[in-house]
């Protein structure tokens, strides 16, 4: 082959263009640090489980995954900043109830869309709601709940006004027709002391937090708010076992990104957590934790995108039935 002036210009020029390109559509993803955004303050459910998938990412595409608290606003502040980031898979969101369907209608002026401003990648586990009774309250069934709360209002408490477990009360209320009376708290935490000694009647509150009060007989779960019986406690029946029909209730974990994020990168992502959420020591703790590990088809982006959208529904009739508005 013969070189012409012409060809060695032409080859020369076309070299940064290929440099530029192999940094960029040519370059494997993830080639840098992916940072994973928990709203919400150290040691709480979110960020013990957003540190156990970011693991399981980093493991499985492989990378280095950050966990980065930004809390505050209900878990509104760093949605907002991973709403608001760039789209290309380095900063992802550890959504829950909070950012994703409750605060949609609690807080006016929400400075994101849940809907139209991430992409969901995939949902993780999910922590069922329970109603917990004093040892004082002598009803063990829903039905009795029902009887009693007819003759005197029983007083139930919650992690807070505008809260998931808030809006699980709301909801049951209305199934069952119960007369429950909110008694909110800052925090599922916050309650036990008074759950323990009587000071309110009941909660409703996350499966994890309740267990042990219940295995160590300090109150009694009367039912759990998934559609089947947990191995942790095969004694406790759900809702629906008693008769509320299709009652299902939880705190949910799934990974989501900014909105238009490329559908490869969604793709990768997808495939490290599905990959780590198979088995082992991952799995392992989070059944532990009382976490019950999302379906195949959760685990989707389809798939998680509807549990959004059926939970968005049903956080917006419950936000009605308690007479939340946002402020």
């Amino acid at each position: 082959m013969t070189l012409t002036r012409r060809t060695v210009i032409a080859t020369l020029g076309a070299v940064p263009l290929a440099a530029a390109l192999g940094r960029t559509a040519f370059a494997a993803y993830p080639d840098r640090t992916i940072h994973l955004i928990v709203p919400f303050a150290p040691g709480g459910n979110a960020d013990i489980v957003g540190r156990l998938v970011g693991d399981a990412i980093g493991k499985n595409l492989p990378g280095t995954v950050v966990v980065d608290n930004r809390a505050g606003a209900g878990g509104g502040i760093g949605a907002e900043l991973v709403a608001r980031a760039k789209p290309d898979g380095y900063t992802l969101l550890v959504g829950s109830n909070g950012p994703l369907t409750v605060n949609p209608f609690v807080q006016a002026n929400l400075a994101y869309d849940p809907l139209k401003d991430f992409e969901p990648v995939a949902l993780t586990s999910y922590v069922p709601h329970v109603l917990i009774l004093t040892n004082k309250v002598e009803a063990k069934t829903v039905a009795e709940v029902v009887s009693l709360s007819k003759t005197k209002p029983l007083n139930i408490a919650t992690s807070g006004v505008g809260s998931a477990s808030h809006m699980t009360l709301a909801r049951l209320a209305a199934a069952t027709g119960a007369n429950l009376t909110h008694i909110p708290y800052r925090g599922g935490g916050a309650l036990i002391s008074d759950l323990i000694a009587g000071g309110v009647d009941g909660a409703v509150t996350e499966f994890s937090t309740a267990l042990p009060l219940h295995k160590e007989k300090q109150a009694h779960i009367v039912a759990i708010g998934s559609a089947h019986r947990s191995q942790l406690a095969p004694d406790i029946p759900t809702f629906i076992d008693q008769g509320v029909k299709n009652f299902t209730a939880s705190s949910y974990i799934g990974i989501v990104a900014p909105a238009k994020t490329p559908a490869d990168v969604i793709g990768a992502l997808q495939k490290a957590i599905a990959a780590g959420l198979k088995g082992g020591p991952t799995v392992d703790r989070l059944k532990e934790l009382g976490s019950e590990i999302a379906t195949p088809e959760e685990m989707t982006p389809q798939g998680f995108g509807a549990f959004i959208k059926t939970d968005y529904d049903n956080m917006k009739a419950a936000a009605k039935l308690a007479d939340i508005k946002p402020s």
